[in-house]
């Protein structure tokens, strides 16, 4: 037999009291870690979810997300036949009489007016499964700029610096958390997150690690986050003042001459213009613009130089802000003149079983090929900012979208877009939704086509091992067997491509049609990938992995630790790092001069975000069990703050903003730097179908944020910073 032929379940008897229970190897796909599980199902119910001890890369762990995939399994509320509008309310339908009025009504769309009139938004769950890679495929089917992602809402800068430093956006490098003497961490919580593009579950035991061998660990951030309560060190950056703190780090490096000489002659290109952009950015004149102290400014340059290895991990807090796209590549900068990049213990480039870095820069590659209708924001990665998706809907003229669909996201509560997108879905003459619930977005859709449980699929992750700290790959088992009458997300999405194909060709026979759906199966794919990657038979010989292994062991196939591969996988043209794109340091230098503006138009205190540990954007809030206790919708605020407002703990307080306001109960704590509040986002649920979910307090907070106020480059949504005011509420 094949790879691709054996059995696609594996399961144990579980070795609890339950007669007839059956435990079977899984993995959590609710975030990028995928932390290895053991699902026990006892009658047809998850009854236990445990971490795997033999997971390659999660060793045991999970977070208490993962023992939610039974309630999201189970959840009455999640969709599990295609609807369709009928008035005001949803009606069953069958897939193939869906898929064909689907494919009539958008057929008709674009005959109508064109196909720049058809767009789609991918939502961030779609990348922690195959269905990415179905959901680009759908989006070249529907042959329209008018594509969007969650990437515009949360990483896009971290590409864009990828892309101008090292040639690729898919160049980002990995930290290497576990052989690292020193770890700064900016702008990210991988104690809750467990890593974004830093995959490392069980970051809490990595970062314990660091410092039980002598490293140093260091979290910046205006919050005194769970992770900085494991480091050695916090410093509370005012939002938005990474920027002039990372210049004067720089600024230090250089004029003590503290820099890896020999790493910036062999590896880089740029370092005379990063030095005269530095001249002036001295520890003394970037302090009161970092909001840190000058001598801190200097420790960390020193520190950082100092250390026998050391990385900075920037992540989600640095890219939901103006300058998102110049601190993510001053992060690069500073990796690099310090010799940590490249370099075991710094940062790090993959070696994954489909070896996307090195593929990457094979890849045609064309930023700003178009604009939005407005022309103010160029195309990257073939897909405009989801910040401009209201207004390519609404303002009517030629390119206005007339027909949407969105897969595995939730724009109405996502991003901001100053409440403009419940207007615009519900004007569109055709909305499909590929989702398992009727959430604040999909309300608006015509035709809602529900993927199957993430425990009722067979999976192997070719996106996820890009970014993990270590090399490995890993077979995600199903718990269930899916519905006779079920389609996987892959499934959903092909078949709605086929819908957009000339007429001979979507008209085949059912069964060839199936053949030809059958053929692009992700398993086939997955298996086709590993044979010719990296740690394949076809370039390893026998000692090569196959599908086979991977699928039969119990934590997946370790691959050994990251390893120098710059040479193999930079992009550039000249095959050099390059330090000083021309427009970042224009734009730096901008900054430097420019004056710093401090309180905006009478709203005094800057708002951030912050993660919670038993929630994933909104996916999880229809689940009691994760929204109980600390995990709820509240303003984080610094005593002093609260004092010279008059304010107690637990009152409600109004936040308003130039673009609107929302009611919140308030939480007192000196976790907060003061100037400063924390609203977590993904609340306010209102007219969904989450029966649960809709009752809980809290609101929006996207509410407050300026869809217009974006990072310079990407069009990402700087909702980190936004200037409010908090008053009594009523």
């Amino acid at each position: 037999m094949t790879a691709i032929d054996v059995p696609l379940t594996t399961s144990r008897p579980d070795s609890g009291p339950s007669r007839g229970s059956t435990t079977h190897i899984s993995q959590c796909t609710l975030c990028e870690a995928h932390c290895g599980l053991h699902v026990t199902v006892t009658d047809g119910q998850v009854t236990r979810i445990e971490g795997n001890p033999d997971d390659v890369l999660s060793h045991g762990y999970i977070c208490p997300k993962a023992t939610a995939m039974g309630g999201l399994h189970h959840d009455p509320d999640r969709v599990r036949t295609p609807l369709r509008r009928v008035g005001d309310r949803f009606e069953p339908i069958g897939w193939d009489a869906a898929f064909a009025e689907i494919g009539q009504r958008l057929r008709a769309v674009r005959a109508r007016t064109g196909t720049n009139s058809l767009g789609m938004y991918l939502g961030n769950p779609a990348a922690h499964s195959s269905g990415a890679a179905y959901g680009f495929l759908l989006s070249r089917a529907l042959r329209t700029p008018n594509f969007f992602t969650a990437s515009s809402i949360d990483q896009m800068p971290h590409e864009f610096a990828a892309w101008k430093v090292f040639g690729s956006n898919a160049l980002i490098p990995v930290t290497d958390i576990d052989r690292t003497q020193r770890l700064v961490i900016l702008g990210a919580n991988p104690a809750v997150s467990n890593g974004s593009l830093s995959i490392m579950p069980g970051a809490k035991r990595r970062i314990r690690a660091i410092r039980e061998r002598g490293g140093t660990v260091v979290v910046v951030d205006p919050r005194r986050t769970e992770t900085a309560r494991l480091a050695d060190q916090h410093v509370a950056v005012r939002p938005g003042g990474d920027l002039f703190l990372l210049l004067g780090m720089l600024h230090v490096l250089l004029a003590e001459k503290l820099c890896d000489t020999r790493a910036i002659a062999a590896q880089t290109t740029g370092i005379a213009e990063l030095a005269d952009l530095i001249a002036d950015a001295t520890p003394e004149a970037m302090a009161p613009r970092a909001g840190v102290s000058a001598e801190t400014i200097r420790t960390l340059a020193r520190e950082h130089a100092a250390a026998e290895s050391a990385a900075i991990y920037a992540r989600i807090g640095i890219c939901q802000q103006p300058t998102g796209t110049l601190v993510s590549w001053l992060v690069m900068v500073l990796n690099t003149v310090t010799g940590n990049l490249d370099r075991a213990g710094g940062t790090m480039f993959t070696t994954p079983v489909a070896d996307v870095p090195r593929l990457a820069k094979r890849i045609p590659f064309r930023p700003g090929r178009y604009t939005d209708r407005s022309g103010r924001y160029g195309s990257f990665r073939s897909e405009l900012p989801a910040v401009v998706m209201a207004d390519e809907i609404l303002s009517p003229g030629p390119g206005q979208i007339r027909a949407m669909i969105t897969y595995a996201g939730n724009p109405v509560s996502s991003i901001p877009q100053r409440g403009r997108l419940d207007e615009a879905l519900a004007s569109l003459d055709l909305y499909v939704a590929v989702d398992m619930y009727v959430t604040e977005t999909t309300r608006h859709a015509d035709f809602i086509l529900p993927p199957v449980s993430p425990l009722e699929r067979d999976d192997v992750s070719l996106l996820t091992p890009v970014f993990q700290v270590r090399n490995t790959v890993r077979y995600q088992h199903r718990s269930f067997d899916p519905p006779s009458s079920g389609l996987e997300d892959w499934e959903i999405l092909t078949r709605l491509a086929l819908e957009l194909l000339p007429r001979p060709l979507r008209s085949l026979p059912g069964p060839l049609r199936s053949r030809l759906v059958s053929a692009i199966n992700p398993l086939r794919l997955a298996a086709l990938a590993v044979a010719t990657g990296p740690h394949g038979r076809l370039r390893k010989g026998r000692n090569g992995i196959t599908m086979r292994q991977i699928r039969s062991s119990p934590g997946g196939v370790d691959l050994g630790p990251l390893r120098p591969r710059l040479r193999e996988v930079i992009a550039t043209e000249d095959r050099r790092v390059h330090l000083a794109p021309t427009e970042f340091v224009a734009a730096a230098r901008a900054h430097l001069r420019d004056a710093d503006r401090g309180v905006s138009d009478g709203y005094d205190l800057q708002l951030i975000g912050r993660r919670q540990l038993r929630s994933n954007n909104s996916w999880l809030h229809n689940v009691p069990s994760m929204t109980g206790g600390s995990n709820r919708c509240t303003a984080l605020m610094h005593p002093d703050d609260a004092a010279s407002r008059g304010l107690v703990d637990g009152d409600t307080v109004c936040v308003s903003s130039a673009v609107g306001s929302i009611e919140v109960p308030l939480d007192i704590t000196t976790d907060i730097r003061p100037g400063t509040i924390a609203i977590p986002h993904g609340w306010g649920h209102r007219d969904t179908g989450w029966r649960h979910a809709r009752t809980l307090a809290g609101a929006n907070v996207n509410a407050l944020h300026d869809p217009d106020l974006v990072d310079a480059f990407t069009g990402t949504a700087a909702v980190n910073g936004t200037w409010v005011s908090v008053t009594p509420a009523g």
